[in-house]
């Protein structure tokens, strides 16, 4: 059965060809145009995977009320935002609200292809290499399998690219991981901003749980890492 994507975008001749792109690689694509009809779709049928715009028509903040809406039924289905708007602001809004990746609509489109590969390559790789896996480091437990993180025996409410860069930091406590180790360990492909504003949504989470949490330390020209 092919994966099933959603694509929200109100431009119908960008839509279509977006869709007819992304079906010659054997995926099955829903294309709506408006925030309603894509909030009814996704409350119907999870995707597999979302690709929304930010502004819908008159309604500028569509594609991010359409991001919480998917995040509060799954935190593991991907989401990419393909927008004109690529502001730092914008990009870092979409990424507070737990979407996987952040994309220009002047990417081209192998490599937007490229990228939706990217994340379907991820959850199959997690799916297939998570097995009965769990780490322990003091108040930090990491369920693999269920792409579950609790801190003091509370869960931590992480995309499922949040989750995966905690589990790359705290596997191996001490050791400093770049931005690229982190892709790779993640199974994306961002840009060095995103990786950054990843780390901050993420300790962001846990000091919500925890006001003196201070586990992931930024080292300065290399990267991060996940102290005992």
């Amino acid at each position: 059965m092919p994966r099933q994507i959603i694509l929200v975008e109100d431009e119908p001749i960008l839509c279509e060809n977006y869709a007819i792109a992304i079906r010659q690689q054997g995926y099955e694509v829903l294309t709506c145009n408006n925030k309603q009809d894509a909030i009814d779709s996704v409350n119907k049928r999870l995707p597999d995977l979302a690709i929304l715009d930010v502004g819908l028509g008159d309604d500028v903040e569509a594609g991010f009320d359409l991001c919480r809406e998917i995040r509060s039924l799954s935190n593991t289905i991907p989401i990419i935002f393909l927008t004109a708007r690529d502001t730092d602001l914008d990009t870092i809004s979409g990424l507070r609200l737990g979407a996987d990746d952040y994309l220009s609509k002047d990417t081209s489109m192998p490599h937007i292809l490229a990228r939706i590969a990217a994340l379907f390559r991820r959850i199959q790789a997690l799916q297939t290499s998570a097995g009965d896996e769990q780490i322990k480091h003091g108040s930090l437990l990491i369920d693999a399998q269920r792409f579950q993180i609790e801190w003091k025996g509370l869960a931590v409410d992480l995309s499922l690219t949040e989750f995966w860069m905690v589990h790359s930091l705290a596997k191996r406590v001490g050791h400093v991981k770049n931005r690229g180790q982190l892709m790779q360990d993640s199974n994306i492909f961002v840009d060095d901003g995103t990786i950054t504003s990843h780390i901050k949504r993420i300790r962001k989470k846990f000091k919500e749980l925890d006001d003196d949490f201070d586990h992931i330390e930024t080292v300065y020209g290399v990267g991060y890492r996940w102290k005992s």
